[in-house]
């Protein structure tokens, strides 16, 4: 996710990194060709072509009713996506001052084994919203064994969340942890299970194909017939008429398709990598654990802007 001074106007409009530019421009330029011929043939080749306003100002209405509906619809998943991310940093902070406390008669090492089993946690979650299978910024947190079981399983999370399970289970059959905060221990994690199933609905519900295609065919015919309609008006400026009209609509259809996956890696994505490294180091902080052993640098992979 791109940080920016909202006040800063000047320097967010000319900032093209992180805009819908780059995705769009060869759209844009295919608008602008298309408006140069028609304007020709009519201006310089003495074809009639008929123009109107009409027609593209009641479609226009219905188009921008799409656009609306569809922008609105790509920020809702982005936000849900937001909230379900905060309350699992939530969850694990909860997770980890509860073990911190609840398990003070436990041995150290099985401290930071619930330490590294909660950082963990978060980073598999991310890593299967982003359909990756790679563990290697897990290495200074599992042993080779349960880091060979991650790469069996279809779930990762649900394998560590089972592990965290073993651990407070254990404790509980040594005495070290009554049935009550056993409870109360247990329900953090489960809690964490559930935003993960709410994250991957999500992730699995994309937009309906048959809205998706209808709209940007819709849109993509709009764009190439608005030079008809402005070449009696604009002449010789109808391409780059038709260009700030195809910058515009393409722009905002294609900010919706970039915001509705929101645990990816784009621009506007959120920061689940800074996230995940926000979680290891508040982990490490509540249970006093030596986060340089086990929390990966920014230049080995939990890069992010999350505070």
């Amino acid at each position: 996710m791109i940080e920016y001074d909202t006040q800063r106007w000047t320097r967010i409009l000319f900032r093209v990194h992180g805009s819908v530019l780059p995705r769009i421009w060869v759209r844009v330029l295919l608008v602008a060709v298309v408006a140069l011929a028609l304007t020709a043939a009519q201006l310089e080749g003495g074809i009639e072509i008929p123009t109107s306003s009409v027609l593209h100002s009641i479609v226009g209405v219905a188009l921008g009713l799409l656009l609306v509906f569809r922008t609105n619809s790509s920020y809702d998943r982005f936000w849900e996506g937001r909230k379900i991310i905060g309350l699992m940093v939530n969850q694990t902070r909860n997770l980890a001052r509860q073990s911190a406390s609840y398990l003070s008669q436990s041995a150290p090492e099985v401290r930071r084994r619930m330490g590294c089993y909660i950082i963990a946690y978060f980073a598999v979650i991310r890593r299967s919203l982003r359909r990756e299978r790679d563990a290697s910024e897990l290495t200074a947190l599992l042993t080779q064994t349960e880091l060979a079981q991650l790469r069996q399983v279809s779930a990762p999370p649900l394998l560590v969340a089972r592990w965290i399970s073993d651990v407070l289970q254990e404790e509980a059959l040594a005495g070290r942890l009554n049935d009550r905060l056993l409870v109360a221990l247990d329900n953090n994690v489960k809690d964490i299970n559930d935003y993960w199933g709410d994250a991957e609905r999500i992730l699995k519900t994309p937009v309906p194909f048959a809205y998706a295609h209808h709209i940007k065919g819709f849109l993509m015919v709009f764009c190439l017939t608005v030079p008809v309609s402005l070449i009696g008006s604009m002449g010789w400026f109808t391409p780059l008429g038709a260009m700030i009209v195809a910058y515009g609509l393409l722009g905002i259809d294609e900010i919706g398709v970039e915001i509705e996956e929101p645990f990816g890696y784009d621009a506007n994505d959120l920061p689940m990598d800074g996230i995940g490294e926000t979680i290891a180091r508040n982990v490490c902080d509540a249970l006093e654990i030596d986060s340089a052993a086990i929390v990966p640098t920014p230049q080995e992979g939990l890069k992010g802007v999350y505070r």
